[in-house]
């Protein structure tokens, strides 16, 4: 699996149950460097190892949570297929694995929930969007930020014309969408064209503008993030029609054109990103400015302990973190108390990972940025709900 969505994290968290293990390795695409990979796997497997021994773990429940990690470890194909980095969760009963565009320093995490601080710059800031890949002969919906693109699957949206309206069709846009269409197996045919004043035209562009209705009406009840940008990518004569009917409330401007049916997610991704990544810039900068206008009135904060229980109790709306900062130490959100401590501690936990984590299991969005980048040049900063 690729680069996981803030979705993802929250579930993740939502579903943790100690142990948590979290493991993180820099990893080589090809050559005779992959042979490393497993190596460093089977390094820090026994790293988790220990430090479970030291938590009192006896062996046989050992075996069983690492046991995901070294057959891992034996999967030689596995290994031949990586990216730059990669993390491993394991917990009681359930396992996740991302290879991930960017590479990790070597790290081994065990404690009550998973540590996503090394993922922060790859999930956050730079946000999620949508790419509606669109023909008259099939329907594709894809999540994708920065680094990776995924297809989604449609569930009821319906994807082709023909599965759309079916015997509703008239004869002479069967025709059309049949021999005049791009085709699935990349034909161009020939284009349609909906400028001139013929019935037939106007037909064809009625029954095209009723099946791009259905899918934005699927689109409403199927994506998680309606607030996230989304591309539409289609030959140019269609875009205007699925602009008519949408309500989507962040259809972004421009559009990918041209036949996407023979374009791998991929392609379309990286066609698609120069689209939308004028509005994450904007977005961190607005919200950048709103952090020094909203302090001022005590709605925002850079003081570490007081932005991490705002956190935990589920006040802050953005945070800015600081990538690679790092502070370790123990939090009772009950006695309203954060202590630092050593890394070495076996109860310490790396409590900006923990304010992330907090702030995304509450709706919250993050931005992992350079340490000059977060307002005022701390290690993070808050804007609160209330």
């Amino acid at each position: 699996m690729s680069v996981p969505s803030q979705a993802d994290i929250r579930n993740l968290n939502r579903a943790a149950e100690f142990p948590c293990i979290s493991i993180y390795l820099p990893t080589f695409r090809a050559g005779a460097e992959t042979q490393q990979n497993p190596i460093r796997m089977k390094n820090l497997l026994r790293q988790a190892q220990t430090q479970l021994e030291v938590l009192g773990l006896d062996e046989i429940a050992i075996k069983k949570l690492l046991r995901p990690g070294w057959e891992m470890v034996e999967d030689h194909d596995f290994w031949q297929h990586q990216s730059e980095g990669l993390a491993v969760f394991l917990g009681p009963d359930r396992h996740w694995r991302y290879r991930v565009p960017r590479s990790f320093e070597e790290l081994v995490f065990v404690g009550s929930r998973w540590h996503v601080a090394p993922l922060l710059p790859l999930l956050s800031g730079d946000g999620n969007f949508y790419v509606l890949a669109l023909s008259q002969n099939r329907v594709r919906l894809l999540e994708a930020n920065r680094h990776a693109a995924r297809e989604v699957d449609l569930r009821d949206i319906p994807e082709s014309l023909s599965d759309a309206l079916g015997y509703d069709l008239t004869e002479q846009t069967l025709q059309f969408h049949t021999a005049g269409s791009p085709s699935r197996t990349g034909g161009t045919g020939r284009r349609g064209l909906f400028h001139g004043h013929g019935a037939g035209d106007e037909d064809q562009k009625g029954e095209i503008a009723r099946f791009f209705h259905l899918v934005d009406e699927g689109l409403a009840k199927l994506l998680k993030d309606p607030q996230a940008p989304l591309v539409l990518a289609a030959v140019d004569y269609l875009i205007p029609i699925y602009r008519e009917v949408s309500k989507y409330p962040r259809l972004v401007a421009q559009g990918v054109e041209g036949n996407p049916d023979g374009a791998s997610a991929e392609e379309l991704r990286a066609k698609a990103w120069p689209l939308v990544e004028p509005l994450f810039l904007a977005e961190q900068e607005e919200a950048s400015e709103r952090f020094f206008e909203r302090a001022a009135m005590g709605q925002g904060s850079q003081d570490f302990e007081e932005v991490l229980l705002a956190a935990v109790d589920g006040r802050v709306d953005t945070l800015f973190v600081a990538v690679d900062e790092h502070r370790w130490g123990r939090l009772d959100p009950a006695r309203r108390h954060v202590q630092l401590a050593g890394v070495e501690d076996p109860e310490s936990e790396d409590l900006v990972d923990r304010a992330a984590l907090e702030c995304l299991l509450h709706g919250g969005r993050v931005f992992a940025v350079e340490r000059a980048r977060v307002p005022d040049g701390g290690p993070v900063a808050a804007l609160f709900r209330f």
